[in-house]
């Protein structure tokens, strides 16, 4: 009876030997196996999903790529349940593979494709097939074997070319999306802002041979026509019956043509790392690079949903651009990985978006950047309460604005995740960990593989050890997280010469001949295996021989009720090394700027070196596009009250407060009188 008795205590015994650390991480166990095992079964029913369109006839439009047999599986199984919401026009499944077999069958007219087996060639080109193509991406103004000079007879189009589209977030951007994937060709998804050289550059990066653009951007982009037909690409616009000479109609063109399924073998991929997509790159540092997007990651990104606990009845709210990955793989893609009903915005309105919710039963609502701190800052309306949004899922949400948001529009999950475009490592906060991206979990790192590696800012490297290996991080130090690079987590690299990925991949990171991908950024794990982003490589920066993390100043300097926007960045000051501290803010109205309360507050909580040496007053803070902040552009405008109007303050070290940076305190803290 005795040893009955101690058994349970014998088998408890080796859990009270663990360390304090790992029993803090087995609190949270439970969710680990759950969230694991959802991915397992994701990932299962992704390879199932795979496996079945290579078995299928190739004749059928379930024997082609992900997008195509996808969107013919769900307008097999779910005809009538609505796929698309966008203003008052509601689409079925069923009417979207329509409308995409359409826009299909004019490009595969544009390709010379006869409607016969073979006809205009079979399949979609392989990456061996498209080098020559790669090579063109400097060689793009000839057009040569691919657009066609008017009235020649041949193809406008070739297997596998690329072509751009210029749209806004509309139901076209989507039907010539998919239309192009039937139809066996790459699609570009250039940034809508884009004009003159950058837009060319794009074009230009990619390989495109043809350029599908929106009737109401037809007016800016009059300069750039004839550097556009000079590069030999074939012009098509969406609608408008006045349009340049030399610009097709392409919805003329795909009425005209009949809406039944093409078949498979044109869209098949000879491999799934061959690339279908370019997605831009954000270009804060530089022109934008084209990433490279597989068949493999769309197939991926079917699964993205489903890994955030959505299901098939949801309503999914998205407001993002199309062009970027958050909109275009993770919200269309990841809809279509469930079955899900998506309403989509051209534009994020912060004062209509509650309403947008209760018109359409919204469930699920994808942010990115800063939407959840427009929302906060609204006044509040009827409209934010009884709503239906239980889950929402995005990136770039801070802790200050996270915590307002539940508290203002909950009960709702907040789900954080972490991914680059061009990425092969992405994250999920799945417990709902206030300010966390995700979890380090041994469960999480066996299906999801990556270290945090620890890393010099001054010379912008991996610290490695006597035998060249990198180091990695213990809990509570910042790290740079890398990823495996293998062949169910490949890098393709950006359209063009391979000096765009320099610095993107890391040798003989643990062991020789390893590869690992350089996310750059610094995130941080904690002793419960939480993951927090730290900063980008680049925004952090050195100041009296210390790195500053952008990220924590903003956090303390958000923490002050008057303060409602915060952008932190470095500036170059002449006469000093490294970088200074600078922040520009924006009020929370109705409040103004006490300065006498900043500065005791950055005191109080800021170490001396990472308390900002400038503010920069401004009505409202620049974003991208994609709602990131502009800190590149601020820091290269600097701090001069001459060249810029914004009000401006200096810290005065000796007085021991923010005064006015009038141009004779310029003045002299160029000369070194005033001491920051």
């Amino acid at each position: 009876m005795a040893s009955l008795l101690l058994l349970p205590l014998l088998l408890l015994l080796p859990l009270l030997l663990l360390p304090l650390r790992l029993w803090s991480q087995l609190r949270w166990f439970a969710a680990d196996l759950a969230f694991t095992m959802r991915a397992l079964r994701c990932k299962r029913a992704l390879r199932a999903r795979a496996l079945a369109a290579a078995a299928a006839d190739p004749e059928g439009p379930e024997g082609g790529c992900s997008l195509a047999w996808r969107l013919a599986q769900l307008a097999r199984q779910r005809p009538a349940h609505t796929f698309l919401i966008h203003g008052a026009q509601r689409f079925s499944y069923a009417e979207a593979e329509r409308q995409s077999n359409r826009a299909a069958r004019a490009f595969l007219r544009a390709r010379g494709w006869d409607g016969g087996p073979g006809g205009g060639g079979t399949g979609v080109a392989g990456e061996g097939e498209l080098a020559a193509d790669c090579a063109g991406d400097q060689a793009a103004g000839s057009g040569a074997a691919w657009a066609v000079r008017e009235g020649d007879g041949a193809a406008l189009l070739a297997p596998g070319a690329t072509v751009a589209l210029l749209l806004p977030a509309c139901p076209e951007f989507l039907w010539l999306w998919f239309g192009l994937a039937k139809a066996g060709l790459r699609t570009a998804f250039v940034p809508t802002a884009l004009r003159r050289g950058p837009l060319q550059h794009c074009l230009r990066s990619c390989g495109a041979r043809a350029l599908v653009l929106a009737p109401e951007f037809l007016e800016s982009l009059e300069p750039d026509l004839p550097a556009l037909r000079a590069m030999g690409l074939h012009l098509w616009a969406v609608g408008s019956d006045s349009r340049p000479a030399g610009i097709s109609d392409f919805l003329a063109e795909a009425s005209a043509e009949v809406d039944g399924p093409v078949p498979g073998y044109l869209s098949a991929p000879q491999n799934m790392t061959d690339t279908c997509l370019y997605i831009f790159t954000s270009g804060t540092t530089g022109l934008p690079k084209a990433a490279r997007i597989s068949h493999l990651k769309v197939l991926q990104c079917q699964g993205f949903y489903q890994l955030c606990g959505a299901h098939q009845e949801d309503v999914i709210y998205l407001a993002l651009p199309l062009y970027h990955m958050s909109g275009s793989l993770l919200g269309i893609v990841g809809c279509l990985g469930i079955g899900a009903t998506v309403v989509l915005k051209s534009k994020f309105s912060a004062g209509q978006f509650w309403e947008d919710c209760q018109q359409h039963g919204v469930t699920v609502f994808q942010y990115i950047g800063e939407l959840c701190r427009y929302l906060v800052n609204q006044p509040p309306n009827k409209a934010e309460r009884g709503h239906q949004v239980r889950l929402v899922v995005g990136s770039g949400l801070r802790p200050d604005t996270w915590e307002r948001f539940v508290r203002r529009f909950g009960p709702l999950q907040v789900l954080e995740t972490y991914g680059l475009t061009e990425g092969n490592v992405a994250t999920f906060n799945y417990t709902g960990q206030q300010g966390a991206v995700g979890r380090a979990s041994w469960l999480y790192r066996h299906v999801f593989p990556f270290s945090l590696i620890r890393y010099d800012v001054t010379t912008g490297e991996p610290i490695r050890d006597t035998q060249g290996h990198c180091v990695a991080t213990s809990p509570g130090e910042p790290g740079l997280l890398v990823a495996p690079v293998s062949q169910q987590s490949p890098f393709l690299g950006y359209a063009g010469g391979p000096e765009l990925a320099q610095g993107k991949l890391l040798k003989n990171v643990f062991r020789p001949g390893d590869v690992f991908f350089n996310t750059g950024d610094l995130l941080v794990c904690d002793n419960q295996g939480f993951l927090r982003f730290h900063d980008r490589t680049g925004d952090t920066f050195r100041w009296k021989g210390e790195n500053v993390a952008t990220t924590e100043v903003a956090e303390a300097l958000e923490a002050l009720d008057f303060l409602q926007e915060v952008n932190v960045y470095g500036v170059t000051v002449p006469g000093h090394e490294g970088r200074a501290g600078m922040a520009a803010l924006a009020l929370r109205p109705p409040h103004s700027l006490d300065l006498v309360q900043l500065y005791a507050h950055v005191s109080e909580n800021l170490p001396p070196y990472a308390r900002p040496r400038f503010l920069r007053l401004q009505e409202s803070l620049a974003t991208t596009e994609t709602f990131k902040q502009q800190k590149v552009r601020m820091a290269k405008e600097g701090f001069d009250p001459g060249a810029l109007s914004d009000p401006l303050y200096v810290l005065d070290q000796a007085g021991g407060a923010y005064l006015p940076l009038t141009p004779a305190r310029y003045t002299a803290l160029l000369a070194g009188d005033l001491r920051i």
